[in-house]
This record gives C-alpha cells, structure tokens and sequence, in this order.
C-alpha cells in the first residue's frame, strides 16, 4: 500500500534574509542621514538669551544687559545657568587686567558672580569671556518666564577706555533686547544657547561644556565686598550701598569733604582682581586748598558680630613732603543721645592733638558730647597691609590687627544701636604749606552679624567668596 506521508513544506528562506537585509541597508542609510536632518531639524532651545547695551564702541565699561527665557514647561532654576560674554582684551592681556561687577538684577546683585577667563584657543573677535553664574538665591524661572534684566558692567582695571568693535559678543546696534546668539548659555555645564567661538552650536551632537558646580549661596547676615568698582559715580557703588561723602562739617578741616579723593585703582598686594578703595587726603596748606575723603555705608543696620578690612596705612605721602597729621580711619558710628554709639579703629602716622607717633587709637564710644570713652594706644608704625578686625558680642567690643588682640572695652561702651560702617582720611589740622597727598587704602571688608570670628576664619572666607568670583554681596539687609 502507498505511504500517505506527505512530505513537510520546503521552508522559504531566503526572502526573510533578503527582507532582513533590507531592512539593514534602509536602517544604515538614515542613520548616515540623520545628522544631515538634526542639523536641519535640531531640537527646540531649552533657554534663550537676549542682550542689550547703551553704550558705543568706545567707552569707559561694556554694559551688557541680559534676560534668560525658560522655553521649557518645567522650572529653571537659574543656579543652573551660566553666561559667557566674549571679547577681546586690550592693552597687556591676562584676567586681571578686567573687573566686572552687577548693577542690577531683579533679584538682587547679592546673587551674581562673575569671573574674567582667558580663553585656550583665542579668534579674531574673542581671547577672554565674562563667564556669569548664579547663586540658588536668584530662584527659578517658570515655564515661559524670564529673568528680567541682569545689567553688568566689564572694564579696565587700569580704568582706560575699551575699544568693543573687535568683541564678539558686542553689538551697539541692540539697544533694545534681542536673541543674542554671540552671548553663550550652559544649563548645568552644557551648552543650551547660542555658538561658540569656535563655531560650536548648542543644537551640535556633541556639545561644549561649562563648569558645571553650583554656585554656593552667599551665607546669611553677612556684608562683603572686595571694591570692584570704576569711580565714585559708578551706579554699582550706590545700588550696593555705599556713599561718598560730599556734605558739609567734621571731623578735620570742616567742609573739605570730596568725591575727587575716591578712587579704585590696583594695588600691589590686593587680591582677586587687585583693585583697591583708594582714599587720597590732599591739600596746599590752606583750608580751601584741602580735600579729605570718606566712604561709609548707606544704612545703619550693623550692630553684633565681627567687623573686619584689610587696610593698608601709610606713613609717608604719596605727593610731597611729611609730617601732617593725617588720620586714616576704620570706624562704625550710630544713634544719638542715649543710643549713641561708634567704634574707631583711627591711625596717625604722625600723631595728632599734642601726641606723636605713629599710633594706632582703639577707641569705643559712649558720648562724645562729653568726651565719655575708653581707647588704648599701640605706639608703633602700621605702614603696610594689616587685617584690622573689631568683634561684638554681647556687652564685649575686642579690637585686633593681623589676629592679634589690641584692646577690649565692655559695659556701657558697647554699641546701642545699629551703625554704618566708615572709611575716612582727613587732616588734624595743618601746620605746613605746599602740595602733598596722603593714600589710605582697602582691600576688602566683610561682616559677619552671626558671630564673633578668628582672623583666621575671615581670610579663608573671604578668599573662598573671590575664588567663585563674589565680590559683592549683602545679606544683612535681605534678612531685614
């Protein structure tokens, strides 16, 4: 009988491999095109910049102004973001020849740092940025929102005018806020806006990248500045709380009080940047012929914790002949009546008031209508860099130079209210004739309202605020 066992079906192979190769060969032709498409579809920016300037090619500072837009649907925080504005150096190249410092942003200036970078590859329009960061205290930017305006300042710590025409990242034709793609934006360190120098795009595959660590917040209760500023009408100075004192009366030769007398040059020694507050007593002998000068705080809010400038006394005049008795002065002053208060830090190179010198005066306050104080005297010549600190706490004010203690005062003669902090330089009185100027320098103050501090814990803060390119902040008046 004829087997009934059907042979099984041959199985079709080789349409499957050819279907399977197919495939591979489609699939190997869009991924050699996909590059092409990115490039010409690239994902939609995550932020946008937009910048503006006032000012023409030549002038005394770049000010460019900026607002970042949050294109996402979710939170930005603006700790995440950094900004880099690029131009050419002029004159003896190198970071420390440039300064910056904020005027003003919507949530403060305390919440800015800026630092000058040389760039390893330089162009024909850049050598150097302006990189920007954020503390976390600037907040968030929603879904849609912006930052507002964030309006800074970048100039010549020599104070010579720039020439912008070859900077990148300049245009004087934006007077009003535009998409600057020349301005670069990096969210947690990678590229997110606009093209680099060397023409690398934030929609390329592979992306630049920033430093990405966060910048710490400023701590809270605490006043710091390093003196990054142009002149004594710079806008900073006065957003940041400072006044020249240009009014009538004491102490010194009354009514000499001028604004020519500040200024804020480099010095040898000075950190960070190097620029310094330079106070100039200058005068020909005659009380119309003298100008002192001062700088102090806005408000009276300082009262508790630690008080602190790197000073540099001198004892010989920048300008003409020695022997005046200029005093140089590191004080805080407040109240009237029963609430009066002030603590002096006062150095006379030549003494003054019948006593000779050099002497440093430590001198805490209780009513100076009657003279009511108590001071000790350190007989010895300062000229140089010191660290003058005076701490309050409690009923206790302690006077030390360099971490050394000087003198302390306790009782009645501790401050009763709050106080400005002051830097003055003015004339005894004027025994002699002919031209002469005397410079007082500071380097940096800080205060801390918290605690009394070590002169060594205040160095390595301040040291840490100028490495993240803080050079300015002021809390104490944000927690009030």
């Amino acid at each position: 009988m004829a087997s009934t066992r059907r042979r099984p079906p041959r199985r079709r192979v080789w349409p499957k491999i050819r279907l399977l190769l197919l495939v591979c060969v489609v699939a190997a032709g869009a991924t050699a095109l996909y590059p092409v498409w990115k490039a010409a579809n690239p994902d939609p920016p995550e932020l946008k910049v937009r910048y503006r300037t006032d000012t023409p090619a030549t002038a005394a500072a770049a000010k460019p102004s900026f607002e970042v837009f949050n294109d996402t649907k979710k939170a930005l925080p603006l700790s995440d973001v950094t900004l880099r504005y690029y131009f050419t150096a002029d004159g003896a190249p190198g970071p420390s020849s440039y300064a910056f410092n904020c005027v003003n942003a919507a949530f403060g200036c305390s919440h800015v740092a800026g630092r000058v970078v040389a760039m390893d590859k330089a162009t024909d329009t850049a050598d150097h940025y302006l990189e920007v960061r954020f503390t976390a205290g600037a907040g968030s930017l929603k879904s849609g929102a912006n930052s507002k305006g964030i309006d800074l300042q970048l100039f010549r710590t020599d104070h010579k005018r720039l020439k912008q025409s070859d900077d990148r990242s300049f245009d004087a034709e934006m007077t009003s806020y535009k998409e600057a793609e020349k301005v670069t934006a990096y969210k947690r360190g990678v590229l997110t806006w606009g093209e680099e120098p060397d023409g690398t795009k934030a929609s390329d595959e592979k992306k630049a990248s920033a430093k990405a660590a966060a910048l710490p917040a400023p701590p809270a209760g605490v006043l710091f500045d390093d003196f990054t500023y142009q002149g004594p009408k710079d806008p900073a100075l006065f957003k940041h709380g400072w006044l020249v004192r240009t009014s009538k009366g004491g102490p010194g030769i009354e009514n000499t009080w001028s604004a020519d007398g500040v200024t804020f040059p480099t010095a040898e020694g000075a950190l960070a940047d190097g620029q310094v507050l330079n106070l100039r007593a200058s005068t020909d002998g005659t009380e119309s012929g003298t100008k002192q000068a001062s700088l102090g705080t806005r408000s009276r809010e300082f009262r508790d914790g630690t008080y602190a400038a790197r000073i540099h006394f001198s004892d010989d005049p920048a300008k003409g002949e020695g022997g005046d008795h200029v005093n140089q002065t590191f004080y805080t002053i407040g109240g009237s009546g029963k609430t009066y208060s002030e603590l002096d830090n006062e150095y006379l190179p030549n003494g003054g008031w019948g006593r000779l010198g050099p002497k440093l005066d430590t001198v805490s306050w209780y009513d100076h209508k009657s003279n009511d104080r108590v001071y000790k005297t350190t007989n010895k010549s300062l000229a140089g860099w010191h660290t003058m600190m005076i701490t309050v706490e409690g009923d206790v004010v302690t006077y030390h130079m360099d971490g050394e203690k000087l003198f302390s005062s306790d009782g009645k003669y501790a401050p009763r209210s709050g106080m400005s902090v002051n830097f003055n330089h003015w004339f005894v009185d004027l025994p002699f004739k002919g031209d002469r100027a005397w410079d007082m320098k500071v380097d940096w103050l800080y205060y801390n309202a918290n605690e009394p501090l070590s002169v060594k814990e205040v160095r390595s803060a301040v040291e840490d605020f100028t490495d993240e390119g803080m050079n300015y902040f002021d809390t104490v008046r944000e927690s009030r």
